[in-house]
């Protein structure tokens, strides 16, 4: 059981050339496209102000397409080959983070590098994807049969997402269960599994409620999700702020900047959580539309690609970090629509923030390794072939 870092139909055998020849520029226009977006939202939300948001956004964006590309560039073998150690850091951060991590807004979340703030639980949804997808390219789907070879990769979810649920942060603690699952479920494993993970999740779930694990504010956003209304001004009041903002921006939208909702402080996080209901009152159902329509064609061209690549390990990458963006754009449209619990989940490449947009472009560089390799194989000791 492992893997062996060799390949058949060695992808090093690629020049360097050739790499850039095999870039997805159609996938690099779509993700260029949504972060345009991302940029005049911002501008709006700062009323006009670019240098207050949207021009740090826009560096962030230059450097994370570097990053992007440069990833894309790396061999499938030897990002397999970092998997345990990426994982291995961004957990220990995660650690460190509980005892010495700053806090802001009731969490403590951050490291702070002076020129950065880093977010370890961003970190903690590549590394995942990364580190299971190695681990299951190891094994046999027979293997995968077995329970006990399941109780690691089940670690490997459960202890991040625990200490991330504790800092707190719900919304993420539930991306990486979700991600982890989606991965678990394509390398194999049996439904009936999940079924009895989902039955002692309720049962956990009744019992954290009941014990006092989840903090209050955590119980008053679950009550607030049934009837926003019975606390307007208080619990209630982002998801009501957030309702009322969307629906008055109609069809076609109010205009950018001439969102009264936004533009007149009413809406909270209007830069961060709760841009798409910004976005919705300046530019309609049909700005709404757009956007989610540009984050369901990534979302397929992802999935395209893990289904076109000849590597297991490949085929799993693209998979998991295709599964965390569907996961980040779902949450965050949902919440504000009210169709779910508020969580602190921001928009990929629209929301204002740095951790958050460097972690979406490591993951679209993942993805363009796979596919720049996709007529590749990572071999696997146990057979010596994908």
């Amino acid at each position: 059981m492992g893997i062996e870092l060799h390949s058949v139909g060695s992808a090093p055998g690629l020049r360097m050339t050739q790499r850039i020849r095999q870039i997805p520029w159609s996938l690099v226009i779509l993700i260029a496209m949504v972060a345009s977006i991302g940029f005049a939202m911002l501008y709006s939300a700062a009323g006009g102000n670019a240098d207050q948001w949207m021009n740090k956004q826009m560096v962030r964006f230059a450097a994370g397409v570097c990053i992007m590309l440069a990833i894309g560039m790396v061999d499938l073998q030897r990002l397999a080959k970092i998997a345990y150690p990426l994982y291995a850091v961004a957990f220990v951060l995660l650690v460190y983070v509980e005892f010495l991590g700053e806090i802001g807004m009731g969490a403590q979340r951050w490291i702070d590098l002076k020129f950065f703030q880093l977010q370890p639980s961003e970190l903690m949804k590549v590394s995942l994807c990364l580190v299971l997808a190695r681990y299951f390219h190891g094994l046999t789907y027979e293997e995968i049969g077995r329970p006990w070879v399941l109780i690691v990769p089940t670690l490997l979810v459960v202890l991040p997402a625990g200490l991330v649920l504790k800092q707190p942060d719900l919304g993420t603690a539930g991306m990486l269960l979700l991600a982890g699952a989606g991965i678990f479920f394509v390398a194999g494993v049996r439904w009936w599994k999940f079924a009895i993970v989902f039955a002692l999740g309720i049962a956990g779930s009744v019992g954290a409620w009941n014990s006092g694990f989840l903090h209050d504010y955590q119980k008053a956003r679950l009550v607030t999700f049934l009837d926003p209304a019975n606390d307007a001004l208080g619990a209630g009041y982002h998801i009501t702020q957030s309702k009322i903002a969307l629906g008055s921006g109609g069809v076609w939208g109010k205009g950018l900047m001439q969102g009264s909702q936004a533009q007149l402080d009413f809406l909270p996080e209007r830069q961060t959580d709760f841009i798409f209901t910004m976005l919705g009152e300046e530019l309609g159902l049909v700005g709404g539309l757009l956007v989610l329509t540009l984050y369901s064609l990534l979302v397929v061209y992802g999935f395209a690609i893990a289904l076109r690549t000849r590597s297991h390990f490949g085929r799993l990458l693209a998979f998991g970090v295709t599964m965390n963006l569907f996961l980040y754009f779902f949450i965050n449209t949902a919440m504000v629509m009210g169709l779910i619990p508020v969580v602190g989940i921001p928009l990929p490449l629209i929301s204002y923030g740095g951790t958050a947009m460097m972690t979406v472009m490591v993951g679209f560089g993942l993805l363009m390794a796979v596919y720049i390799q996709r007529d590749f194989r990572v071999g696997r000791r146990t057979s010596g072939e994908d």
